[in-house]
């Protein structure tokens, strides 16, 4: 398993880095969260984004993606995490493109495939039916019904479900185990989608679905649905942790070189063993999740039975690091730290919210100890 990234992939990410670092800097997302952005991103962006191919990444070449892997997906969330750039990549180009992916049927692949690559008609997947994540048991109904499926119930937390043209519904099915997956078109009557305003002004919505009418072929057809939803949860939460090794890598930088000018005692306060001690310990910690991350990553690409193992040792670790960092920086950068006119409570704001993303660091350790027997 090879944690280096390939040609392709390298130039995915120095491209990445250009754009991102001229076209959506800090300052965009405190301009996004003053000016109240219903979106919670800017559409123009997002549509650069598609043009210059993300979307589609790590799609394969008969999806029509450019096949480069999550490793270079991963380098992409890992550079908008130290920028704060906030696009819905997540939702539309994981959680999303893995079920579709996996829909066997020809006309299914036909009709939602090429919206993928294309943007415009976004994707979001609607699970979670409380503040906690827990993906099962659901209680969304699907009932059926001579020409279709009757759809009823309450999803709590959407990932950039508000502007979403098309939700991806997990429900549960009388008389079965196995949760179904259904595709429903926003704008149906009976979808009524709720903005959620929290700390990371990011877009999140609570869906309710009162007696929505859905035609036959509305649910996706998986093989084994269960597996797919693990699988697409896992892509996407160690997507999630390659942000949040993003952010953890700007903020220890950030905090070093404060350090490095903040002067006490005619001194820099850098110079202070007590301190280097802290900074020497938090660096380590980087590190190791950098090595966790690419490690889930490398997983997906591999096609590795590992994965779910991976993902949920590198998401409990992001978790874990992000709230350890953060104190400690705000902390090291004095009263300035808790200013809300310094960046860095921007990206503890970010980091609080990704933490309680599909699945918070209690949830997956326990998921880790479960898959391992424990």
């Amino acid at each position: 398993m090879g944690f280096l990234l390939n040609q392709e992939q390298t130039m995915l990410r120095e491209s990445a880095l250009a754009f991102i670092a001229e076209q959506s800097p800090v300052a965009q997302q405190r301009a996004l969260r003053d000016g109240a952005a219903p979106l919670g991103y800017n559409p123009a962006l997002w549509q650069q984004a598609v043009e210059l191919g993300w979307p589609i990444a790590a799609l394969p070449e008969n999806a029509g993606g450019l096949a480069v892997g999550y490793a270079g997906l991963g380098a992409i969330f890992e550079l908008m995490g130290r920028h704060l750039a906030a696009l819905p990549l997540l939702s539309h180009s994981v959680l999303a493109a893995e079920l579709l992916l996996q829909v066997n049927d020809a006309a299914q692949q036909a009709r939602w495939w090429p919206l993928l690559a294309a943007g415009d008609e976004r994707l979001a997947l609607a699970l979670d039916e409380s503040q906690q994540h827990w993906p099962r048991p659901l209680k969304t109904m699907a009932e059926r019904q001579a020409d279709g499926w009757l759809l009823q119930g309450d999803k709590a937390f959407v990932i950039d479900g508000v502007g979403a043209r098309w939700l991806l519904v997990a429900a549960q099915v009388a008389g079965e185990s196995a949760p179904a997956l259904f595709i429903v078109d926003s704008a149906a009557a009976g979808v009524a989608i709720t903005p959620l305003h929290l700390a990371d002004s990011r877009n999140h919505a609570r869906v309710t679905l009162q007696a929505v009418q859905l035609p036959a072929d509305a649910r996706l057809a998986l093989p084994d649905p269960a597996a797919a939803l693990d699988h697409a949860l896992d892509c996407a939460r160690s997507c999630l942790a390659a942000e949040a090794y993003g952010m953890a890598r700007e903020v220890l930088e950030r905090t070093v070189a404060y350090l490095k000018e903040r002067v006490q005692f005619d001194v820099a306060i850098g110079s202070f063993q007590a301190l280097q001690h802290r900074m020497a310990r938090l660096y380590c910690e980087v590190e190791m999740l950098d090595s966790c991350v690419r490690a889930a990553l490398a997983a997906i690409d591999s096609r590795s039975p590992g994965l779910p193992l991976l993902a949920s040792l590198a998401k409990a670790r992001a978790n874990d690091l992000c709230i350890t960092l953060l104190n400690e920086a705000v902390q090291l950068h004095g009263g300035i730290g808790v200013t809300d006119e310094f960046d860095l409570g921007l990206f503890m704001k970010r980091a609080r919210v990704i933490g309680q993303t599909l699945g918070d660091s209690l949830y997956h350790r326990e998921r880790y100890a479960r898959l391992k027997g424990l």
